[in-house]
C-alpha cells in the first residue's frame, strides 16, 4: 500500500472533528503524533484526539486498538478519522496519568523523608500491566514500546498500556479489515478478542504451564493468517527518534545526528530488510533503556519476548524508583547489560553468535557481574528471582505474563493493594520537573552526539563490510 502524504492542516480546521469534539488544549506532543484534551459534544465525555502525523504509525495503532478492543488494561479507542491525504485523528479515551508520573512522584516523596511505593502499590501495579501485556500477547501483537510513559493510568488508578504506533501484529485474523482510506470512523466491527485471564481483582488467574501456553498459541496461529507487514517497517517516513541500534557501521553512517532522540531508527536497516525475506522486522525500535539485547545486537527475527525484557526493567524501576539500565548510547546500553548479567556468549544464550552484530563489537571479560540482585540490595529472593524471569540474556527462557501473574509473589503478603486505593498524581510526567535528569520527558534520556563519547580509547579493527570496535 502507499503511504499516504501527511496534511498540514491543523486539527482544529476538520469539519468531521469539530463537529462531534470541542478541542481543548494540546496535552502531548511526540515525534510523530499530538495529543489533545477534547470533550465528545454528544454527551459531554473527556476524551482524548491524538493527531498521526505518520502514515505507518496510525494503521498500526488503529489496528492493534481494533483487535484489543475491550480489554480493561488496554486504552480504549472510541473511533478514528482518517481521510486520503489527511493526518489520522484517532479518539481515545483520556487518562490524565501515566506510570512515569507515578514514579517521579514517588520518588520525590521518598526524597523528602516520606514514604516511595509500598510493596501492595508495586504488586498492584505490576498486575496490571501484566494483565495489559497479556492481552496484546494472547493476540499475537507484540507491543515494542513498553515502558512508564506509555502506561496511563486513570484518575480511579487503573492502568492501560497506550501507543502502539510501533506496535507489530504477529499474525491477525483474516477477517479484519484493513481499509486505510476510512473516511471517517470505525465503522468496522471489532475483531473478536481472545478472552484474557480473569482481572486478578476479581478472581484467581487460570494456571497455565510455559508449554500449555505456547500450545494454545501455536492452535491460534493455525486458525489465522500470517501477516507479514514488513513494508510497515520500511516506508516509515517519520524517524522513531533517538539511537541507531548498533550495527556494524561503516563510517558514513555515524552522521551528526546519532544518538541524539529517545528512540532508535536506522534507515539503512530498514532498506536491508527489503528483499531480506518475509518475517523480518527492524531492530529499532522501542525506547533505549527498555531494548533487549537481541535488539541491541541487531535481530530482526525476534518476536513477543522482546516485550517481557522490557517488562522486567519496568518493574525494577517500580522496586528501585531508578532505571535498571540508563544507557546514553547503544553501546553504553550494552555495556551496562554486561555488566549486570555478565559477558554474552553461548553458554548463557545458545545462538548468540548468529546475532547480525555479535561478532562486531565486543567487550573485556566482566570477571564479577553486579548480577540483579547487586541492582536491588534491599529486596527479598523473591523479588529478585521473578526479575531474573524477566531480564535475562535467552528470550526463550523469560516467563510469561500469565506466569508471572501466576508467581507466588503476587499471592503472598503483603498482596496487591485495591486499585481504589492507589495514589494517581495529578499529571504526567512534564519535561520541567525539578528532579528530572537532563529535563527528560518520557524518557528523552539520550544527550550525546555519538554513541563512543566517554568510552575513552578504543581499538578499531577494519573489515570487509566496515570495522569491528573493542572496547577496554
Amino acid at each position: 500500500m502507499d503511504k499516504q502524504p501527511a496534511s498540514s492542516w491543523s486539527i482544529h480546521t476538520r469539519p468531521e472533528v469539530i463537529a462531534k469534539y470541542e478541542i481543548f488544549e494540546r496535552v502531548g506532543s511526540g515525534a510523530y503524533a499530538d495529543v489533545y484534551r477534547a470533550r465528545r459534544i454528544s454527551d459531554g465525555l473527556t476524551v482524548a484526539l491524538k493527531e498521526i502525523f505518520d502514515y505507518q504509525s496510525a494503521f498500526r495503532e488503529i489496528d492493534a486498538l481494533s483487535i484489543l478492543h475491550g480489554s480493561p488494561n488496554v486504552v480504549a479507542m472510541h473511533e478514528y478519522f482518517w481521510r486520503e491525504d489527511e493526518n489520522a485523528v484517532i479518539v481515545l479515551e483520556f487518562l490524565r496519568s501515566d506510570l512515569s508520573a507515578v514514579i517521579r512522584d514517588a520518588k520525590r516523596r521518598k526524597k523528602n523523608k516520606g514514604d516511595g511505593l509500598s510493596v501492595g502499590e508495586i504488586k498492584r501495579w505490576m498486575v496490571q500491566i501484566l494483565n495489559g501485556v497479556d492481552a496484546c500477547h494472547r493476540n499475537l501483537i507484540v507491543h515494542r514500546d513498553l515502558k512508564p510513559g506509555n502506561m496511563l493510568v486513570g484518575d480511579d488508578g487503573v492502568l492501560k498500556l497506550a501507543d502502539f504506533g510501533q506496535a507489530r501484529i504477529l499474525m491477525e485474523p483474516d477477517v479484519v479489515a484493513t481499509d486505510e482510506n476510512q473516511l471517517e470512523e470505525a465503522s468496522r466491527e471489532p475483531p473478536e478478542v481472545i478472552p484474557d485471564y480473569v482481572n486478578s481483582s476479581q478472581g484467581e488467574q487460570e494456571v497455565l504451564s510455559k508449554d500449555e501456553y505456547f500450545r494454545q498459541v501455536e492452535e491460534l496461529k493455525a486458525k489465522q493468517v500470517v501477516r507479514y507487514d514488513d513494508d510497515t517497517d520500511k516506508d516509515s517516513n517519520v524517524p522513531d527518534g533517538d539511537a541507531s541500534c548498533l550495527a556494524t557501521c561503516t563510517v558514513s553512517e555515524m552522521d551528526d545526528d546519532f544518538g541524539r532522540n529517545s528512540f532508535a531508527y536506522d534507515a539503512a536497516d530498514e532498506e536491508a530488510l527489503d528483499g531480506g525475506g518475509e518475517g523480518l522486522m527492524t531492530s529499532c525500535v522501542g525506547t533505549r533503556w527498555f531494548r533487549p539485547p537481541e535488539l541491541l545486537y541487531g535481530s530482526t527475527v525476534y518476536g513477543l519476548e522482546i516485550d517481557l525484557w522490557s517488562l522486567g526493567c519496568v518493574f525494577a524501576e517500580l522496586l528501585s524508583l531508578e532505571p535498571l539500565f540508563p544507557g546514553v548510547s547503544d553501546i553504553d546500553q550494552i555495556s551496562r547489560v554486561t555488566n549486570v548479567l555478565g559477558n554474552l556468549d553461548e553458554e548463557v544464550w545458545p545462538g548468540c553468535v548468529d546475532l547480525p552484530d555479535y561478532k562486531s563489537i565486543s567487550f573485556a571479560k566482566v570477571e564479577s557481574p553486579l548480577g540483579i540482585e547487586g541492582c536491588l540490595p534491599n529486596h527479598s529472593g523473591d523479588v529478585i528471582a521473578l526479575l531474573k524471569k524477566l531480564i535475562c540474556y535467552d528470550p526463550a527462557s523469560r516467563a510469561t505474563a500469565v506466569e508471572l501473574l501466576n508467581d507466588k509473589y503476587f499471592k503472598e503478603e503483603p498482596l496487591p493493594v485495591p486499585v481504589s486505593e492507589l495514589y494517581v498524581p495529578p499529571a504526567m510526567s512534564g519535561p520541567d520537573e525539578e528532579d528530572s535528569p537532563r529535563k527528560w520527558d518520557g524518557y528523552r534520556e539520550m544527550d550525546s552526539d555519538s554513541d563512543f563519547d566517554g568510552f575513552g580509547p578504543v581499538n578499531v579493527k577494519p573489515t570487509s563490510s566496515g570495522f569491528t570496535i573493542e572496547f577496554p
